[in-house]
């Protein structure tokens, strides 16, 4: 049970792009938006969305990997750990930010997907695995 302390796993989509940084030390660092979805009815009974946003951050080979292998849009399954952290702004104003740290991740969409062609992307979509 000591695993699952600080553990979170998230499937969503890409708000952006990856976006890079290079810091002094020599380490990659890469930061983006995903939002998740969920799902409900109302009193009325008509279908509902709720879409939560979440800030990730990743670190050094992985951060390389996620820059080259995601895109704004796709769908990814990540997991990793929050982490919540304080700064002062420019104007010496306290801020507070929770992140999740990605330690691992699987892309569950195709960055191409929507210029195959139709009838290759619906049988894809027909595969029992």
């Amino acid at each position: 049970m000591k695993n699952l302390v600080n553990r979170v796993q998230l499937i969503g989509n890409l708000g952006s792009d990856p976006e890079r940084k290079d810091l002094a030390s020599g380490t990659a660092l890469v930061r983006f938006p995903l939002a998740t979805n969920s799902f409900y009815r109302n009193k009325e009974g008509e279908k509902m969305q709720e879409t939560t946003w979440h800030s990730l951050v990743a670190w050094g080979a992985l951060a390389d990997r996620l820059e080259a292998a995601l895109r704004k849009g796709m769908e990814v399954a990540v997991s990793g750990k929050i982490r919540n952290r304080s700064y002062d702004d420019a104007n010496g104003q306290r801020r507070f930010v929770s992140e999740v740290v990605v330690d691992d991740f699987y892309r569950i969409s195709r960055a191409n997907r929507e210029e195959l062609p139709v009838e290759t992307a619906a049988a894809k979509d027909n595969l029992p695995f």
